[in-house]
């Protein structure tokens, strides 16, 4: 099979059916571990702004981790899921202030900054499937995360990208396409492992 999407495609499957046989207990002790993980992390300990996610479903939890981040003094940001599945962002300001929306997505109710406004971040946590050992990521395929690599390549920006994941989703190759960006390092419940980009 050398279609890198269909490749993708059946990766991308592997790995949903594995995270969807997570136990709740197991999803929950993996989430705590990343706040510690993600917060001992010098380039996030350092961070005035961090791009980050809310997670659903079965997707390794962050519901802890960015509200640490915010009440630690760490500017927030969130996505909002356009129509286009380009991301806008609004600042994180509490659990308080999250809305589930149509789609099922808790998204940030505050005012909206506008896409660019991720060029601001020092640091983008970002959702993922997989990370390859050389930094490849696999997100769900709706490319809205590609966008927002591209938008930081196009506006000269390097923050620290980190992809949050299940121990076992380091995996050894990911297929590689023309759009695809890599990342600085992958956080994990066991450890973080950096990569040269």
């Amino acid at each position: 099979m050398d279609n890198p999407r269909a490749r993708k495609a059946t990766l991308r499957a592997d790995l949903l059916r594995a995270r969807r046989g997570l136990t709740a207990d197991e999803r929950s002790v993996a989430g705590a571990a990343l706040e510690t993980r993600v917060r001992d992390l010098p380039q996030l300990a350092r961070a005035d702004t961090v791009a980050a996610y809310v997670s659903m479903g079965s997707e390794p939890g962050t519901h802890e981790l960015i509200e640490t981040l915010r009440i630690t003094g760490t500017r927030v940001l969130l996505p909002v899921l356009q129509p286009d599945n380009d991301l806008d962002w609004a600042e994180y300001l509490g659990p308080d202030t999250l809305e589930r929306t149509a789609r099922g997505l808790l998204e940030p109710t505050g005012e909206r900054l506008g896409p660019q406004a991720v060029t601001e971040a020092a640091a983008v946590l970002l959702p993922g499937l997989a990370v390859d050992r050389s930094g490849v990521r696999l997100g769900r395929g709706g490319g809205s995360y590609d966008r927002v690599l591209a938008r930081l390549e196009a506006a000269g920006k390097r923050p620290v990208l980190v992809v949050l994941l299940y121990a076992d989703e380091v995996v050894e190759s990911v297929p590689r396409e023309a759009h695809d960006h890599l990342v600085d390092a992958v956080i994990t419940p066991e450890g973080v492992l950096h990569f040269s980009r």
